[in-house]
């Protein structure tokens, strides 16, 4: 069962909190929805224009939101904020007004009845090499730059090693390496169990576009529990 769900949907309740938090009528659930995507994306697409980082990757571990009936709080956690604040020299509080002007002006245009404010924080994770998403965005770039797919798996595990976790598991689908036949490829490193609710397991999956097609890669990381 582990391999045929979503290992953050299978733990809601027991190691894994939602990522958006707010209620809403039936009616309305699908404007909300499309709302919070619009709110990701745009977060994104702006830290990706704006961030110094060689590889092409946003470092944005996650991203919460959180809805009141006049307020939206939009809490980023980022693995390497310092980047991203060393393109605007006032720092991160003309950062956080700058994103806030273009989130509310894009809302307005795509939701006529939103107004609510926004508020957004960025808050800096402690150990970003632990974060699948920012190991995903580093493999993506390692393959665009035409990199072995092997020796990108084999970074990757060397990297969680700083982290201090106790798994973790590395697998891309696709033409690797150009090859004429898709296949599956994966590589592993510790305990990662997959069947075990009470393993707090963090994981996610990213799409990467190169010049022989688009590959997909998985993370899972196990960080704690038995």
């Amino acid at each position: 069962m582990g391999q045929k769900i979503n290992p953050l949907g299978f733990r809601l309740g027991t190691t894994q909190s939602h990522h958006s938090l707010w209620f809403a009528q039936p009616k309305n659930y699908s404007e909300g929805l499309q709302e919070d995507q619009k709110i990701r994306n745009s977060i994104k697409n702006y830290v990706q224009k704006n961030m110094r980082i060689a590889s092409g990757g946003e470092g944005i571990a996650r991203i919460e939101i959180q809805k009141r009936i006049d307020l939206i709080q939009v809490i980023i956690y980022m693995g390497f904020p310092k980047l991203l604040i060393e393109s605007r020299p006032r720092g991160i509080e003309e950062l956080q007004m700058n994103l806030q002007e273009e989130l509310q002006m894009n809302l307005q245009k795509e939701f006529y009845c939103v107004n609510q404010k926004l508020n957004i924080a960025i808050t800096r994770i402690a150990k970003p090499y632990g974060n699948p998403n920012i190991l995903a965005e580093f493999i993506a770039g390692q393959l665009k730059n035409r990199v072995s797919c092997l020796k990108a798996m084999k970074k990757v595990i060397e990297l969680t090693e700083q982290a201090d976790t106790k798994g973790i598991q590395v697998q891309i689908a696709g033409r690797i390496n150009g090859k004429d036949i898709a296949r599956v490829t994966w590589i592993r490193e510790g305990r990662v169990p997959l069947q075990t609710i009470r393993a707090k397991i963090d994981y996610c999956s990213y799409t990467v576009r190169t010049i022989h097609g688009v590959l997909g890669i998985k993370i899972w990381i196990f960080i704690d529990g038995e």
